[in-house]
This record gives structure tokens, sequence and C-alpha cells, in this order.
């Protein structure tokens, strides 16, 4: 059995406000016995406006946040999924990278993925029509099958909107994911109708484990976001969820035994003829 942790958060617009929350689930995480944890999406901060988080941009491999998660990792000798931090694009001052940093216990920094599919979309909720156009602020990541190894195993990175997309996930089992790590912002709208569906099938179909950390509650912006932070198994079974719409530390025990077995009575990823 391998403990780990989902984490929750309700992320502002105060950037010391947000990492010292996530500093407090992390330790808490750890002091529960997790060998790896995993923060939501905008972890470090979620402005009143989309272009707030240009000022925020780092460049690759150094900066306060990213110092802030390598010493996080290492003082609390826990791996350490951090989706997303805001990375500079050379070039471009108008959008960053929405890059999803792995650091292992030793504080060293073991994989980074940047989100492939951007949510360009309008969401209908009945009495108007909410816009969402990430890419006006965020650049699209270079298509990449990214696996991270950690103390839980070999761990398969996406970001949330990701999630409708299982041909990613499928890419990412073939260079042997054993945990789909999906961290998450997710609307409420969309949250509510396709959270657990999308989980619990991209579970299913790769015969792996998902941790999906989310953002709940209403942000500086407004913007409301679903939660539902969910650890599932590749059984499809939901191992453990926060329901409740505030933030906090969702913990389940993996059993890669059980997944073996899955995998080999079942045998559904050996079968495929496309």
């Amino acid at each position: 059995m391998t403990l780990v942790a989902a984490i929750q958060l309700n992320t502002g617009a105060d950037l010391d406000a947000n990492l010292q929350a996530s500093r407090t689930l992390v330790a808490e995480a750890a002091q529960a016995g997790a060998k790896l944890a995993a923060l939501p999406e905008n972890f470090a901060f979620m402005g009143r406006k989309d272009p707030d988080k240009l000022a925020l941009a780092e460049p690759e491999g150094s900066g306060p946040i990213q110092q802030f998660l390598s010493d996080l990792a290492r003082e609390y000798a826990i791996d350490l999924i951090a989706g997303t931090v805001p990375v500079a694009v050379p070039g471009d001052p108008g959008r960053v990278y929405p890059a999803c940093l792995v650091y292992g216990a030793s504080g060293a920094r073991l994989a980074r993925y940047d989100k492939i599919h951007l949510f360009d979309v309008d969401v209908d909720r009945g009495d108007h029509i909410e816009r969402y156009r990430e890419s006006a602020t965020i650049a699209y990541g270079e298509p990449a099958y990214v696996v991270a190894p950690t103390q839980a195993g070999a761990v398969g990175l996406s970001v949330c909107y990701d999630i409708r997309f299982p041909e990613l996930y499928r890419g990412l089992v073939q260079r042997g994911a054993e945990l789909l790590c999906i961290p998450a912002a997710f609307t409420d709208r969309t949250g509510e109708a396709h959270w657990e569906i999308l989980l619990r099938a991209r579970a299913v179909e790769n015969q792996c484990f998902v941790i999906a950390p989310g953002q709940c509650g209403t942000h500086a912006s407004g913007r409301k976001t679903w939660g539902h932070t969910m650890i599932v198994d590749a059984w499809g079974q939901v191992l453990a969820e926060r329901a409740e719409d505030t933030p906090g530390v969702v913990l389940a025990d993996l059993d890669f035994e059980r997944l073996r077995s899955v995998r080999e009575s079942l045998p559904s990823l050996k079968h495929r003829r496309l």
C-alpha cells in the first residue's frame, strides 16, 4: 500500500496566502504518512482578471513559486505534484505556460508537463453564456506524454481540460503510467455534469489509479469551481472524495497488487487492435 494525498484549495488573488494554504495542507498530508501529494491547477494564484497572472510569470527553473515547491517537498520529504505554475513564454510577455511541475522528496525537480489542451469554451448557464478563452493569456504546451517517477510509482501528467481527450491517457499508459494525475479548476457547471464520469472513465479504460485535486468555491473573479477532489482506483471505484466545498486533504491507500490483478484478469490493454 502507498498512501497518497490530493489537496483541494480555494485559491485567491493573494500569492502569499495561497502558498501558506498549500503549505498547511501539504504538511497535513505528510504528517498522515502520504508519500505523494498533488496540488490543484492554479494553486498559487487565481486573480480578479485572467491577465493578472502574467505578473507572476517565472523563468524556467527559477522563481519564488518554484523555489517554494522545491523547499516544501524537501522539508516534508514528500513527492509533490504542483499543477500549475505560470512559467514565462520566451518572447511572449502576454502569455504563460501552464506548467505542471513534479518535485521529489530531495527538492529536485523530476518532471515538467505543459497543459496541451486549453479551455476555450462557452458554458451555457441557462440565463447567460459564460465565456472562457484560456488561449488569450496561456500558451499551448507542446504535445507530449510525460510520466514522472515518484514514490507512488510512475505518474502520468495532465491538467484539467486534458481529461476530455482520452488519447492522451492511453499514450501515458503505453509509457508505463499506473497513476494518472489530473489537477483541475473545473467550473461548477461542467463539474457537476462531467467531473466524476470522466475521472472514473479514465481510470477504467486505462486500468490506472487517478488522483484529481481540484479548486473549490468562489474565487476573486467571481468564478465558481466544482471541487469534489477524488482518488479513484483502476476498477472505477472512488476510494476517497471531498464533497465539502472547502479546502482540505483527501487521502487514499493505493494497492498496486490490486491494480496488477485487475490488468491480468481483464487484460483489455492487451486486447487493443487499433
